[in-house]
């Protein structure tokens, strides 16, 4: 499945008027970006270029899961919204009831990545595997070829994006037509990072997370829609080409068309310049590199 990332660039770089005079501005003032933990090391290293662009403006970032950036967005209390799934309908409707109108803006694209202790034999997983793995049916490793030991399920917790994600597109639905759900005894960890550190330590361990927190003491696993395979990683190419099948964007919501510092920040983030801090935190960027 390909998905036109790079058509979405040049789309959303036309309507925000990328690389016009908001480079050229003396900006002042603050701007508070609030939501995805997948995102808060990236939006931390876009504000800290942005502000160094623009010393007189300040941006603060901080994490708490999408749906929380998405209620502080609704609720006035942030200026863009970090996402690393889409708003759900509910959310939608809360906005219009309050007079919002949430804009959405592809501002990078994420592989999950799914990852074990290094000594763990499993080195690759099917989609169906993994289902069974977090809603709790596969509980020993060596029922998926690996150890005779017992499965640790590690998860983000549920006002997590990338929770969301996972259980949408990966755990799916049952044969009646009824979300599957994670195991109760999975561990819901706060961060990212906290995954990481978990698997780390811990070798019958697996969790999952945004691919640029993927590191040395972690190994990633492939994954395969089907016994057959392929079975794949993510990359840059796999997450771009849509080979990679737990693939998806990274967002930002605006309540509207974003005006003022919002504007300028997200012109920065689709530039050239922006993109590169993309590909420096080890994220892809919307459209491949010239």
């Amino acid at each position: 499945m390909r998905y036109g990332w790079g058509r979405c660039l040049t789309a959303v770089s036309i309507a925000l008027g990328v690389g016009a005079a908001a480079a050229a501005e003396e900006l002042t003032g603050s701007l508070q970006i609030k939501g995805s933990d997948t995102m808060v090391n990236l939006a931390q290293a876009w504000a800290e270029e942005f502000m160094a662009i623009h010393p007189q403006v300040t941006v603060a970032v901080t994490g708490g899961g999408s749906g929380t950036g998405v209620a502080a967005l609704i609720g006035g209390t942030c200026d863009l919204a970090a996402t690393s799934r889409k708003m759900s309908p509910k959310e939608i409707t809360k906005a219009t009831a309050k007079g919002v109108a949430p804009k959405e803006w592809i501002a990078a694209l994420d592989g999950i990545a799914v990852v074990v202790h290094p000594s763990n034999p499993v080195k690759r997983l099917t989609i169906e595997q993994l289902a069974g793995i977090f809603t709790g049916t596969i509980r020993n490793w060596k029922d998926v070829g690996g150890d005779d030991a017992g499965i640790l399920l590690l998860s983000r917790e549920v006002n997590s994006g990338t929770h969301v994600f996972f259980k949408e597109h990966v755990l799916g639905k049952d044969a009646s037509g009824h979300d599957r759900e994670f195991s109760q005894e999975a561990l819901l960890l706060p961060s990212s990072q906290a995954i990481a550190d978990e698997v780390a330590a811990n070798a019958t361990a697996i969790g999952y997370y945004g691919m640029g927190y993927a590191n040395p003491q972690n190994a990633v696993v492939g994954v395969g829609t089907s016994a057959a395979g392929p079975f794949v990683a993510p990359s840059e190419a796999s997450v771009r080409s849509g080979a990679y099948p737990i693939a998806r964007p990274l967002l930002f919501y605006t309540r509207g068309g974003p005006e003022g510092l919002a504007k300028a920040f997200l012109d920065y983030v689709l530039s050239p310049e922006g993109q590169a801090v993309v590909r420096r935190i080890d994220f892809v960027p919307i459209a491949p590199a010239s």
